[in-house]
């Protein structure tokens, strides 16, 4: 056999051996929904600087942790969580899925 050819097949059988490999794996998610035993951690939206805001909200990043720090110092506090919908970029399932992290005292 030349050595082109054998290098080919080897690619083939390693290229099979991984494909083989991920589908018999399964899959893991890095961000896992919290389980009833744990502890989920809550920030309160009318103290909170922007970045802590953006590390303990899921699906909040800088961005949008500023647009709620700035709704907030032009608005005053927030009265109900569900305030967080007047913020430029929270929407309903932001909002769903952070509900039990938020807190207002």
């Amino acid at each position: 056999m030349s050595s082109q050819f054998t290098k080919y097949a080897f690619n083939l059988l390693l290229a099979g051996s991984v494909t083989m490999l991920l589908a018999s794996t399964p899959a893991v998610s890095l961000a896992q929904e919290p389980q009833k035993s744990d502890v989920v951690q809550q920030v309160n939206i009318n103290m909170a600087d922007e970045q802590i805001i953006a590390d303990v909200l899921v699906g909040v990043g800088a961005a949008k942790a500023k647009a709620i720090v700035q709704f907030r110092e032009e608005h005053g506090p927030f009265t109900s969580i569900d305030q967080l919908l007047d913020v430029n970029g929270i929407g309903e399932s932001t909002l769903t899925t952070n509900r039990d992290r938020i807190k207002l005292e």
